[in-house]
């Protein structure tokens, strides 16, 4: 059986390798350009994620060759000239400032600062100020989605600090409060996907499309809020941003623990089974384990059963773990389970534009993509640090 550093280096191998022979995953936009979405050489939300796998295990093993990659990337993008400003393609930049903070390598500075000026000032916002989830497709006025904090966000708080701009990090800080305030279900736990702001004079503010309760999308706050509290070093006990984080992160977690399939593995719908169209899906599910053990190692995440119901309190104690190492064991298994001899991630679904129907999550087609396989590293990556 292979270790785990050799699966992640085969995941590695495999995202930088993925090609789209028939074009079936191609983004053909209306100024005639085509985006390759899956294959490694383009420049997309999907690369972004991808990269940031790739820092993980850097940061982690300090192997130049992983860094090499990244860069290499980067210097292949900018020579072609970059590409459109958006929600999406803003992803690859909290990779650049994580690399440039270490490599101060200042041919990036100038991509830092245009990039990093136009998510502050420039980037299109909802009513009430949250970041219109603008692509390179359309600019869905008035729509806040989960997807944001990761791919625009993260990167906007990073660059604040490196470059120390500290408004970009106290403008971070309100998107997390906004798209929280619209995107989190009290009632189940869980994130919504999106929120339409209501245009004209019609009553009430807006709604949330579907209320789909979608996993992906679950999962970038699963990451992206462990991820901003230990970025900005925030005191989850005394500060009262930090404290409303975990709060969140807890009330989601507790919800993912009970709705967690016997293969370790999550519902694309998460409160949907599979018996109902709802098939089970891996990237959300390695994105779930990284953020809950990241969480545990951090304190961000109590073990404390109190708020489980009996059945899942009883599998716990069963596993002799606590309450989320139960939970983030099965996950991690599930992911190294769906990982195959080519290094691929299977079960694996494709980018997921809003849905008006829940139909709409249950008909997206899987198939390997970059950011399926850096979740899959991610999540290992932190399983080697525990």
């Amino acid at each position: 059986m292979p270790s785990i550093h050799d699966t992640i280096k085969s995941l590695i191998d495999n995202m930088v390798n993925i090609s789209d022979p028939t074009g079936a995953f191609l983004l053909h936009l209306p100024d005639g350009r085509v985006i390759d979405t899956k294959g490694w050489n383009d420049w997309e939300w999907t690369h972004g994620i991808g990269l940031y796998g790739i820092w993980q295990y850097y940061s982690l093993t300090s192997d130049a060759a992983y860094l090499s990659i990244i860069e290499s990337w980067f210097a292949d993008r900018f020579a072609a000239g970059g590409t459109t400003k958006n929600i999406n393609t803003m992803a690859v930049f909290l990779t650049l400032a994580y690399v440039y903070e270490e490599t101060r390598n200042e041919t990036y500075l100038p991509w830092l600062d245009s990039w990093g000026e136009w998510a502050y000032r420039d980037l299109e916002r909802t009513r009430f100020g949250g970041m219109q989830h603008v692509t390179y497709v359309s600019l869905h006025e008035q729509q806040l989605w989960d997807d944001t904090l990761m791919m625009t966000v993260l990167p906007l708080a990073k660059i604040g600090l490196v470059l120390n701009r500290p408004h970009y990090v106290h403008e971070a800080k309100r998107q997390f409060l906004l798209h929280i305030q619209y995107l989190f279900d009290p009632k189940t736990g869980l994130f919504f996907h999106g929120w339409q702001f209501n245009k004209g004079a019609k009553r009430g503010l807006g709604h949330n499309f579907a209320e789909a309760r979608w996993a992906r999308g679950n999962s970038w706050l699963t990451i992206a809020i462990p991820e901003f509290i230990e970025m900005l070093d925030l005191d989850v006990q005394t500060d009262p941003i930090g404290m409303h984080l975990k709060a969140v992160l807890e009330a989601q977690c507790d919800a993912l623990a009970e709705l967690q399939t016997d293969s370790g593995l999550w519902c694309t719908l998460l409160d949907i089974p599979e018996s109902d169209g709802s098939y089970v899906e891996a990237s959300a599910t390695a994105g779930f384990a990284y953020g809950i053990l990241k969480g545990r190692r951090k304190r961000y995440l109590e073990d404390d059963e109190a708020y489980a119901s009996e059945a899942v309190a009883a599998r716990w104690r069963g596993l002799g773990l606590s309450r989320y190492g139960a939970v983030a064991s099965k996950a991690i298994d599930a992911v190294i389970a769906n990982v195959d001899d080519k290094g691929e991630l299977l079960n694996t679904s494709f980018g997921t534009a809003m849905g008006d129907t829940l139909q709409h999550y249950k008909d997206i087609p899987v198939t390997s993509m970059p950011y399926g396989q850096a979740m899959a590293i991610m999540a290992l990556v932190e399983s080697l640090k525990h």
